[in-house]
């Protein structure tokens, strides 16, 4: 062969390598993913490192999408922000397996490319075209080596279909029964898996609502998040308000926000967790404000601290929330609080808060008071909080809606936002009274009006000081 005839399978050779990496970009819907056009709530859901994260999400939200690039990520071993696994097994569980052709199936496939798959094992329809059929189990190559396997589960199997397996991951495509999710929890344990689900709540308030949404048991390794039409960056607004137009205001907080339903509503969907609630920092001592106390003794005591910027905004930095304990234990446990904080005392070393007007009041079968048993323990407490119920909903409300918002809450708070995120409207014209405690004091607390604190002048000189001094005396007059 001569040298023209070379360079001219050389260029033939190039040009093929070209075409097919142009073919593989336009086909690589992985390598798309949140590029152009970034969905910024499933990037923070991808790089949570919880072991057991959900979105709740309503319809076209984006939420099957992260939990499907979620699993080919973990069975490629090319997670960008977990350490990858060689030889990855997981499950996927869907309602029914009609759920599972329709959704969690296509779009894993929509992620895989031709060349990832080694085999793919069907329990219904053709092995060459598995997207018209039911698959068993795919059987990926990782990047790290080896294979890795993604099995398809049906929830309406019941819960002894999922016992035995030793899993990396789970991922629930809509709410699962609870046994089903309990049991898979025993299933990623042995190799320290990770669990993770993505769901509309058109069922209401499931135990999801109360494990997961609101994390009752304060699971510090359980995560989630909300995500609605608006936080899709490839829905267009003429789209979402067509969409919005077509349901009823139920079916809205469900299907477009991913709302737990159910009676009269959440009376703060104001309440956005990604907006309002903030990793701890440290708070200028100058911020320190108030401590308010929703006394109880079987229910919880809830307590939190207070503190305002110089524009005014509000943050919750700290909490005591406890049942079932004395007033001598919930003192001790909030000065060592405040000790922590190096909050503020008066001249006697003795601490300020605001309480429920209730804790002034003396029973049949105690000769002190609430707040005479916190006065013992150097706790002076500010019975005279307005409880008007209207107008402090009313209050926090006004808080919560402004953006950037007034009011936030430090992460480690986890009783006031739990709370926060399941407190309904009743029947009636207040909410339900139950599980209320930090909502109460609350209340109590935004009613006070706190106010900005004045901006720290520092390096004043003498001569500045005689002379503001002065100002201040002539202002008198």
């Amino acid at each position: 062969m001569d040298k023209k005839s070379k360079m001219r399978e050389l260029v033939s050779r190039i040009s093929e390598i070209e075409r097919l990496q142009k073919f593989r970009a336009e086909h690589d819907k992985l390598g798309k993913y949140n590029k152009a056009k970034v969905h910024k709530k499933q990037m923070e859901f991808h790089k949570c490192p919880k072991r057991n994260r959900w979105v709740f999400g309503g319809n076209r939200s984006g939420k099957t999408e992260c939990g499907a690039v979620e699993a080919v990520w973990w069975a490629r071993g090319i997670h960008p922000y977990r350490e990858n696994r060689k030889d990855v097994c997981g499950w996927v569980v869907s309602p029914t397996y009609e759920v599972q052709r329709e959704v969690s199936q296509s779009k894993i496939l929509s992620y895989l490319r031709p060349e990832w798959i080694v085999d793919v094992t069907m329990q219904s329809g053709r092995k060459s075209s598995p997207e018209g059929g039911v698959i068993d189990y795919i059987t990926i190559k990782n990047a790290l080596g080896g294979v890795s396997r993604i099995g398809f589960k049906s929830a309406d199997q019941g819960r002894e279909r999922f016992q035995g397996a030793s899993l990396d991951f789970v991922w629930f495509d809509e709410e699962p029964p609870q046994d089903v999710y309990q049991e898979c929890l025993m299933r990623v344990m042995d190799r320290k898996g990770e669990i993770w689900g993505t769901m509309t709540p058109l069922k209401g308030r499931t135990w999801v609502f109360d494990e997961i949404y609101r994390n009752i048991r304060a699971n510090p390794e359980v995560w989630s998040i909300t995500m609605e039409w608006a936080d899709n960056p490839y829905l267009d607004p003429e789209e979402i308000k067509l969409l919005t137009n077509a349901f009823d205001k139920e079916s809205v907080e469900s299907r477009r926000y991913g709302r737990f339903g159910e009676e009269g509503g959440l009376v703060y969907p104001e309440f956005d967790e990604s907006v309002h609630v903030v990793d701890p920092f440290p708070v200028p001592p100058e911020w320190y404000d108030n401590i308010s106390i929703d006394p109880g003794l079987h229910n919880p005591l809830s307590c939190h601290f207070y503190a305002v910027d110089y524009d005014g905004n509000v943050y919750v930095i700290a909490e005591h929330y406890e049942s079932g304990k004395d007033i001598d234990y919930h003192a001790k446990r909030i000065k060592e609080i405040a000790d922590g904080l190096k909050w503020h005392r008066d001249a006697k070393g003795r601490l300020k808060c605001i309480i429920d007007s209730a804790a002034s009041q003396r029973t049949l079968s105690s000769l002190k008071s609430v707040s005479d048993l916190f006065y013992e323990n150097d706790i002076l407490c500010d019975t005279s909080v307005d409880k008007d119920l209207w107008s402090g909903i009313a209050q926090v409300k006004s808080y919560l809606k402004e953006r950037p918002p007034r009011i936030v809450i430090f992460r480690n708070c986890v009783n006031m936002i739990r709370e926060i995120k399941g407190y309904y409207w009743g029947k009636g014209d207040a909410p339900i009274k139950a599980d209320d405690h930090a909502m109460d004091e609350l209340r109590y607390y935004l009613m006070s009006k706190p106010r900005p604190h004045p901006v720290k002048k520092e390096g004043e000189s003498i001569q500045q000081k005689y002379k503001n001094k002065l100002i201040r005396l002539g202002r008198r007059r």
